[in-house]
């Protein structure tokens, strides 16, 4: 849901801005949550729980953003789930020493072919040298802060232990989205920075034109900003951290990674994407693998 609405609502507003909104929504869901029922901003872990915000969130969503136009969604998505979940159980395993069973490494290699069989492009790619360079180049670093983001949060979850400390999900999703808060805001800032200048400067007729424009794009716009912030940061970011407590990246992540194949029916019902015969297979034998994945979990813990 979080896909189809931010898709919605990117194309109304632009990418950056339709992000840094919906995370900001997201952030004040969660911190209702977290500053009521849960530790707000305390704990030992709050700085490692930002950090990894400000990977995750900030760099990882900057770098997928720039792939995309590049190498186009189903090749940037490919790229960024099914890298991040190996290179996150190895630097999960060289960092805090964490191994999974060989059951599970299969079952994690069947739902990465079955995404990648769903997502790879259905024709040659026909991307210039340069373009492809540099699409692949922004891949990887998304690939990559997410992974880091992910064992980042396992790292937090695992000081709180020791420290005696209990953080619920939602309250380090909580602490989390703000580093992501604070790096969307800057970067808003950057793409917007010509019309603040023109703002502070007095030489507003350019906006004034625009203000009706713009006015009819967010009457349009806030119900899936709104959705998407909801469904996203705020409920799946929340049940994200909460795996990460009790559960090694290498196991969360190959089932995250199942996430565009169950925005299959959602695109068919609201945008009227169909899928092909390729994707149902693969979207098939990625969640049968994660089904797998989840079973091997149980009996090897």
């Amino acid at each position: 849901m979080s896909a189809v609405c931010g898709n919605r609502s990117a194309k109304l507003l632009g990418g950056t801005e339709a992000n840094f909104w919906r995370m900001g929504f997201a952030a004040i869901l969660l911190g209702l949550y977290g500053e009521i029922f849960g530790i707000g901003l305390a704990g030992s872990a709050f700085p490692i729980f930002l950090i990894s915000g400000c990977i995750g969130f900030g760099i990882g969503d900057m770098a997928l953003f720039q792939a995309l136009p590049r190498l186009g969604s189903r090749l940037s998505v490919m790229l960024t789930l099914c890298l991040s979940s190996p290179l996150a159980a190895f630097l999960e395993w060289v960092w805090l020493g964490t191994t999974l069973s060989g059951a599970e490494i299969i079952c994690a290699i069947i739902i990465l072919a079955g995404v990648a069989m769903a997502l790879a492009p259905d024709k040659k790619l026909q991307v210039a040298r340069r373009e492809l360079t540099w699409g692949l180049g922004f891949g990887l670093i998304a690939a990559l802060c997410q992974a880091l983001g992910a064992v980042l949060s396992r790292k937090a979850f695992a000081v709180t232990k020791l420290a005696g400390e209990d953080i619920d999900g939602i309250t380090a999703a909580y602490q989390r989205i703000l580093g992501g808060v604070a790096l969307g805001a800057l970067m808003l800032l950057a793409v917007k920075r010509d019309s603040i200048l023109n703002i502070l400067s007095g030489g507003n007729g350019s906006i004034k034109n625009t203000a009706p424009d713009r006015a009819a794009r967010w009457r349009r716009a806030w119900p899936w900003v709104l959705v998407n912030g909801l469904a996203g940061p705020a409920l799946g970011v929340s049940c994200y951290q909460w795996a990460l407590k009790t559960t090694p990246t290498g196991v969360v992540l190959p089932i995250v990674a199942i996430t565009p194949l169950v925005i299959i029916p959602f695109s068919y019902h609201l945008e009227g994407e169909r899928p092909t015969v390729r994707s149902l297979i693969g979207g098939a034998l990625a969640v049968t693998g994660a089904a797998a994945l989840a079973w091997a979990a149980g009996h090897s813990r």
